[in-house]
């Protein structure tokens, strides 16, 4: 059984999009969602500095865009379950992506559903200094419990050893200075404290717009960040995608539900990489493929048909 996963922010970097715009359906797919969001995706993803794709309200649509063009290059007018892939889940933001390769969502209302969201986010974050740091090793409950002292909250369980901490600058900087034993406190790269408290507004936003779609059921399986649990209503997902923008990703249980269900292999779609390392230290055995270049489609369409 083989799935697809799709990356969630931190995932971008400068000029991503270069090589792909070579590949028609990828193109066509980047200028279709382009226009749907009145965004200027092709710019983002081929000229601006890495310090302009890191807001947000850039960030977020240029991902989910990106990987719902790898995947309209890798399937060639197909849906996922036609050409063998069992299921699909996304990290975070991720999910909007995964949304659409499940059919919940059109591609052009992924788009607008993810441009709602980053601008959401990004209004949400300007209202309080706040940043993120994954913690790598040391005890699950120690770590937690520091957080709590703290006032800073779990934003992401990504399995492998790593949590990843959200809140003030000046709470984040004091983990930093006295990490639970046993630990590393990396500072990451991002415009706020996403997956908590300080999203509630967001939240607020994202539930009118998302009142307003009509959405479908999804065709192949589908994981969600909120406990890792599979989910065969589309209105179910969208709503717990509204209310995961506050609430931890919990991409361990994710990975966990994926092995339990047979998974074999998993492809992670562009901007990709991130899952993958993941997998490599959470999932034993599974064969896993990054698909971070156009010339990659090829050793994935044979992975899916080595195990569909």
């Amino acid at each position: 059984m083989i799935v697809v996963v799709c990356p969630g922010q931190g995932a971008q970097t400068p000029g991503m999009l270069s090589p792909w715009l070579e590949v028609p359906e990828f193109r066509v797919s980047i200028e279709s969602q382009q226009s749907a969001a009145d965004i200027d995706l092709i710019g983002y993803g081929t000229e601006s500095d890495a310090e302009t794709i890191r807001d947000t309200a850039v960030a977020q649509p240029l991902i989910v865009a990106t990987g719902v063009a790898t995947l309209a290059a890798l399937v060639e007018g197909k849906s996922l379950s036609e050409i063998g892939v069992a299921g699909v889940a996304g990290h975070s933001v991720g999910e909007i992506t995964a949304a659409v390769a499940a059919g919940v969502f059109t591609p052009e209302q992924g788009i607008r559903f993810v441009k709602q969201r980053g601008d959401a986010m990004a209004k949400a974050a300007a209202l309080e200094a706040t940043t993120m740091a994954a913690i790598l090793g040391g005890d699950q409950s120690e770590i937690e419990s520091r957080l709590a002292e703290l006032g800073l909250q779990p934003a992401n369980y990504n399995g492998g050893g790593q949590i990843v901490a959200a809140g003030s600058v000046e709470a984040i900087a004091a983990l930093q200075a006295e990490p639970v034993a046993g630990t590393r406190v990396i500072p990451i790269q991002v415009a706020g404290a996403f997956h908590t408290r300080y999203m509630q507004p967001a939240v607020e936003t994202l539930a009118s717009y998302a009142a307003s779609l009509t959405v479908a059921d999804p065709g192949p399986r589908l994981w969600t960040n909120a406990g890792g649990r599979e989910i065969a209503s589309g209105s179910e997902f969208v709503s717990l995608l509204v209310n995961q923008v506050s609430s931890p990703v919990r991409w361990d249980l994710c990975m966990s539900a994926m092995v339990e269900a047979g998974v074999t292999a998993l492809i992670e779609l562009a901007p990709a990489g991130t899952l993958v390392g993941l997998a490599k230290r959470s999932m034993p055995g599974i064969e896993t493929l990054a698909v971070k270049t156009p010339e990659q489609l090829a050793a994935a369409r044979d992975l899916i048909a080595n195990h569909a």
